[in-house]
This record gives C-alpha cells, structure tokens and sequence, in this order.
C-alpha cells in the first residue's frame, strides 16, 4: 500500500519524470531571467512546491528544445519568436490572432499550452543615439533613409525572418558595410563608443530609460506583435493545474513600463534577480 501511495504522488506531481521539482528554463538574457525567477517565486509563494531553475539555456531554438523533450516544465517566450522561429509561420500583426495562432499550433505539435499573456509587448527596437535621432525629420525608421547606417545585430535578428530580413523589405534604410554580429549586451556600448550607428535591441531594454537612445518608431509595423507569455507541458499541467492558475494570476499584470524599470535594476543597478523580482510581487495584491 506504501508504494502504491508513493507511485501515486510521484504520477500527481511530475508524471514520474523527476523528483517532484517544476522545472523552470529560459533563455540567456537579463529578461528572460527575470520572467524565469518570476515564475518560480510565484510558484513557490502560490503553491509551496520545490521549484529548480535551469536558466541561461541559450537561444529560443535550444529552449524550446529542453521543453519539448520534458528537461524543463516551462519558460517564458514571446509570440513573434514563436511563430517566427519555431512554427515558421508569417507573423500576425494582431496581438490576439498571434496569440492564438502559437496557442493552437504548440498544443497541435507539440502538446504544449501557452498561459495568458503577461502584459507587455517586447518588439524589436532599432535603436540610435539621440543625437542621430534629431537630424532626421522625425523618429521613425521610415525618415531613417535619410542617411547610412552602420548596423549592430544580435545573431538571432540576423538569421531570423521577422528580423533584418523583414526591416529591409519593409523600409528602404541604406546600410553601411555588413551588418556587425554582437551579443546583446554589447549593443548599447557599441552605440556609445561610435562602432555602430543603429542597433537592433529590445523595445523593454534598460537602457531606454537613458536619454542618451532613442528607439526609432516602427512607423509601418514591420515588426509582429511579442508578447510575453509562459509556455509549459501540458503532461504537467494534466497532473497539476493549479500551476496555470498560480500564473494565470499574472495575466496583464506586467507591464512594458514595469518590465523595463525591472531590466534596468538589474542591468545598470546591478541588483540581484531574485530581490528585483521579490520586490515586483510585493506591489501586486496576488502575492500577499
């Protein structure tokens, strides 16, 4: 009877694929960590369940990898990269229709379910200094032909089809030389020292908050709408859905504004994660 009862819980809680932890990934950026630890702190507080973190996993293609194969139970991914890079579908412009169209084709493909959006939209920002942004007739990427542009690119922004590859057939900017490949975290300071002129960064980047940038206005909607969402296995959301209900507490509770003053704490205040994010969901009534 003791080993049935044993069985029993190790069925309820992971299906028999682990100890009984839930398993949180993400990708390797300041944000990505950030909505990593906001998952597991709001599991933990919610739930009281044991919760390991396995962040920093790489790019979208190796996270969503770790999820498909069960060595994570969830992580946090944004709608335009989902159907961009992993359904390879031509993005909607319709933050609904995109919603819908990676909800639908996760769980037909791949049995997982995406939870309710978290409030904020994390689109590509071509991004200059302010300076450069005066001369043009307005702040956009359309008055951005006016000149030529040396280009700063995260690998996956070069690669990716809602990425350069859309920027250039939507807006006739002219470049200058090839395009310089970067890690993200180096964009802002190649804008500072003048090794590049644009940079395709994050519209929630800390350093937005600097007036130092100015993240030209996509003023033809080139880019498709990516909002932030928590995608996790439906085999564990089977045996334990108070899991989606303890995130779907945080349905629009994030928002672009928060999402940023968080990413800034962290990035120019060097501030841990966990205490940025501890202190977040002290301000909201769901976490008391």
């Amino acid at each position: 009877m003791r080993v049935l009862s044993t069985l029993l819980v190790c069925v309820f809680l992971t299906g028999c694929g682990r100890s009984g932890a839930i398993v949180i990934g993400s990708k390797n950026f300041v944000e990505q960590l950030l909505l990593g630890e906001l998952a597991a702190q709001q599991l933990e507080r919610k739930l009281h369940v044991q919760v390991d973190r396995k962040f920093n996993l790489g790019g979208t293609l190796l996270a969503h990898g770790a999820l498909v194969k069960g060595d994570i139970d969830l992580y946090p991914e944004y709608t335009g990269t989902a159907l961009n890079v992993v359904l390879r579908e031509q993005g909607s412009g319709d933050p609904a229709e995109a919603f819908r169209a990676v909800h639908d084709g996760y769980e037909q493909r791949f049995h997982l379910r995406w939870l309710e959006p978290l409030g904020f939209n994390d689109t590509f920002a071509m991004v200059v200094r302010s300076e450069d942004a005066r001369k043009l007739a307005e702040p956009t990427l359309t008055a951005a032909k006016a000149r030529q542009w040396r280009l700063g690119v995260g690998y996956e922004f070069l690669t990716r089809t809602d990425g350069l590859r859309s920027l250039d057939q939507t807006y006739d900017i002219r470049w200058q030389g090839t395009p310089e490949t970067m890690d993200l975290g180096l964009l802002y300071r190649a804008l500072e020292q003048r090794q590049i002129d644009m940079g395709a960064a994050n519209s929630t980047d800390a350093q937005l908050a600097d007036k130092t940038f100015t993240a030209l206005r996509d003023d033809k909607k080139t880019f498709p709408p990516y909002n932030a969402c928590f995608v996790v296995r439906e085999e564990l959301l089977a045996h334990r859905p108070d899991i989606a209900w303890a995130l779907g507490l945080l349905h629009n509770k994030v928002s672009e504004d928060a999402m940023r003053m968080m990413n800034r704490r962290v990035v120019t205040a060097h501030e841990p994660v966990a205490k940025v994010i501890k202190d977040f969901l002290e301000t909201l009534d769901i976490a008391r």
